[in-house]
């Protein structure tokens, strides 16, 4: 049932609405929100076409760092998907990963729609101690949480087996973190369904 609400959800119109580069520019809360985060080159930015079914919607480049503002994108005037700026690109400015690391964390403490930030993995490599830093400020923040590795089409299924065994138990000691750990690939599609199956189960709870 899910499958096919997220099926359906994800038939409407997707549309990019606003670009928040400082905490000013964030849009005034209404619909529900999901916030999509992660490193910089994980793939947030093609995971988001993938679910969309638009190849353009969310620019994808090979340079990491591209992502710089919050963007909002607003699906079927139901939910918006949240595009947040990448960490961990070391050749960024300083000024600017601090200016990024000050929107981030005024975004996801002052959004009261905002229901779940899905953090994104490269499941090649497993998270890092950036990712845990934000894991902290999500717990920090009572923010619902649910890592998503990406990229699973580069790796074995035995080795993705055991890095979600792995993952699981270092979530069990974070309160705000969902137990549950989704695997995907942008470009075999895999995983892309249960997401959005997910995303549609957050929408009708409101």
């Amino acid at each position: 049932m899910a499958l096919e609400a997220g099926r359906r959800l994800f038939t409407k119109p997707c549309v990019f609405t606003t670009a928040a580069a400082v905490a000013s520019d964030l849009p005034a809360p209404g619909v529900t929100e999901v916030a999509f985060a992660g490193r910089s080159n994980v793939g947030k930015s093609s995971l988001l076409n993938a679910l969309i079914g638009q190849r353009a919607l969310a620019r994808t480049s090979r340079n990491p760092g591209r992502t710089q503002q919050i963007n909002f994108f607003l699906l079927g005037e139901r939910l918006y998907l949240v595009d947040m700026p990448g960490w961990g690109y070391a050749r960024a400015p300083k000024a600017a990963i601090a200016r990024w690391s000050d929107l981030v964390e005024a975004y996801l403490k002052r959004r009261p729609t905002l229901r779940r930030a899905y953090l994104l993995i490269d499941v090649r490599h497993g998270p890092k101690d950036s990712d845990r830093a934000v894991m902290s400020l999500l717990d920090e923040a009572a923010v619902s949480y649910q890592i998503v590795f990406t990229k699973a089409d580069k790796t074995a299924v035995t080795e993705i087996a055991g890095r979600i065994a792995e993952v699981q138990r270092e979530l069990a000691g974070r309160a705000a973190a969902h137990p549950a750990v989704l695997t995907t690939s942008a470009r075999k599609g895999s995983g892309i369904g249960e997401l959005r199956g997910q995303l549609a189960t957050l929408v009708e709870a409101g």
